[in-house]
């Protein structure tokens, strides 16, 4: 059974940072193009970011470029999402994500994880 299990959201001061990983179980990790997505209260849920397979291409929002830095590390089956200069727009849940490289559909996803920014 597939699993992706976020750790590290919380509740932090505009500016501050944060770093929190998704660990993957249950797949050939090394098969899948991995992901974060958030959504806001009322929102839509939104892209963050997003690594290839081999760490070789790296992904993000407009919203999040030069703040958010997304990697992993496939002999831990985990990736990592580190947010710094945090902006109160950038609360809501966190979701971790993964795909089939070849595929636009994500096929699994995490519980998800708060993130509350405080201005």
């Amino acid at each position: 059974q597939v699993q992706l299990v976020e750790f590290g959201g919380g509740l932090v001061q505009a500016g501050g940072s944060l770093r929190m990983s998704c660990s993957a179980s249950g797949v050939t990790f090394t098969w899948y193009t991995m992901g974060w997505f958030r959504q806001a209260p009322g929102k839509e849920r939104e892209f963050v970011a997003a690594i290839n397979r081999n760490s070789g291409n790296t992904y993000y929002a407009d919203s999040v470029k030069g703040r958010f830095t997304i990697s992993r590390d496939n002999i831990k089956s985990t990736i990592y999402l580190e947010m710094n200069d945090l902006k109160h727009e950038d609360t809501g849940a966190y979701y971790c994500a993964a795909k089939l490289a070849a595929t636009v559909k994500w096929d699994y996803w995490g519980q998800g994880t708060q993130v509350t920014v405080s201005s």
